[in-house]
């Protein structure tokens, strides 16, 4: 696994997109690691301190990703060296889709990811450049469909994602119109974690859980764990976090989802940050969900974890350990043979599942559908981890192995 590692990571993207924002200091790149099956995709972010190295890296994860998700093609990103809070946010999204505009006719998918909105940022911003899908170019590419055949697809693409959840089952709320896009990652985490017990052995009712980050895709975690019958023992956020030994109740994580700020925990509560991170590695609990920024979790905190009981980490976030290797760096491996570690192209693909299923033809378009098609997706990748590996260990090295395998 190793070598073939070596032999992914090492090689060079097949193209490189750089741009420089001529009216302010933002700077943008999109890595096309490659144009398998004559396309790729991966979404857009934006934060202060981006650069290229971070971009190429996640170029590199969304490859691997679609191995399991689906198309077979390459994995891209695109990334924005810029402050995501600043009010000239809008004008160099602006700037920016106009100047990758061609690739994205062409041969380039994106959609939402860190700071950058799917449905209220990409898809209109896109579309004022003449782009009639965000991944249109997946299509051109990778699916070569006729006209009309396109328009159906894009038709079925753009309605699907923006979809209002109806079903009570995966809408904390449905009078708040929660969409497909909001919820679907967040349910993957969840839903690796019931598979991984169902194909494994055990069950998630009753178990206790960490969850870290409690934006987007941790609070959706949170929420469907909790739906599960887990029991929610500590939440830590960027400005603090809540801890409650005996677990929340789903009613009480069901009101942290709906009260939160923005992308923001919100609670009377809250704990400050410096107090929840030094008590919340040591609670006892058998599964923890990574779900904030990349190359954050410490050897030191996941060892303290491991000694307090941990059964299971699901990864909502593209590469959770704090390792400078792009890949299964030593605080990974180091975690992988400890405990089960469910590798994020697995548990956070749902997104990228739900590009794959509205690109196929007239696929059903219900809540229940959609859902499900993410959930058998998942349960295929660790059933098929387990085929080549029963262990409880060693899970993220066999799941890799199997991926790259198709890749190099």
């Amino acid at each position: 696994m190793k070598e073939l590692l070596n032999l992914y990571q090492d090689k060079d993207p097949e193209l490189v997109f750089n741009w420089k924002d001529p009216e302010t200091e933002a700077e943008g790149w999109t890595v096309i690691n490659s144009l398998r099956g004559g396309a790729a995709g991966g979404g857009t972010r934006m934060r202060q301190g981006l650069d290229m190295n971070e971009v190429l890296s996640l170029a590199k994860t969304m490859e691997v990703k679609f191995t399991v998700s689906g198309p077979a093609i390459g994995g891209a990103k695109s990334g924005i060296n810029f402050d995501p809070n600043d009010p000239r946010k809008k004008g160099v999204l602006e700037r920016w889709y106009k100047a990758v505009s061609p690739l994205l006719k062409s041969y380039y998918g994106t959609g939402g990811d860190l700071n950058v909105d799917e449905i209220n940022e990409v898809i209109p911003i896109t579309e004022d450049c003449g782009v009639w899908h965000p991944q249109e170019g997946v299509f051109n590419g990778h699916f070569q469909p006729s006209e009309a055949d396109k328009i159906n697809r894009i038709g079925q693409l753009r309605q699907g994602v923006i979809k209002v959840l109806e079903n009570v089952n995966y809408s904390p709320d449905v009078s708040r119109k929660y969409t497909v896009a909001d919820m679907i990652t967040g349910y993957g985490v969840a839903e690796a974690v019931k598979q991984y017990y169902e194909i494994y052995g055990g069950d998630v009712k009753g178990k206790r859980a960490i969850v870290q980050g409690f934006g987007n895709v941790g609070s959706a975690a949170a929420y469907y764990l909790a739906q599960m019958g887990a029991k929610i023992v500590g939440i830590i956020d960027r400005a603090g976090g809540l801890i409650k030994e005996d677990g929340f109740s789903f009613e009480e994580v069901k009101d942290l989802f709906l009260n939160k700020e923005g992308n923001t925990l919100k609670s009377d509560q809250m704990i400050p940050f410096a107090e929840v991170n030094e008590k919340i590695w040591t609670l006892e609990a058998e599964i923890f969900a990574p779900c904030a920024a990349s190359r954050l979790i410490t050897k030191d905190q996941i060892t303290k974890m491991i000694e307090t009981k941990l059964e299971v980490i699901s990864c909502g976030a593209n590469v959770p350990f704090a390792d400078k290797e792009i890949f299964f760096g030593p605080i990974m491996e180091y975690t992988d043979e400890r405990v089960s570690l469910i590798p994020d192209f697995i548990s956070n693909c749902g997104m990228a599942r739900v590009f794959a299923y509205f690109m196929e033809r007239r696929v059903q378009m219900t809540d229940e559908a959609i859902f499900n098609d993410t959930s058998i997706t998942i349960k295929n990748a660790i059933r098929n981890t387990f085929d080549h590996n029963s262990s409880k260990t060693n899970i993220s090295r066999t799941a890799f192995e199997i991926a790259l395998k198709q890749l190099v």
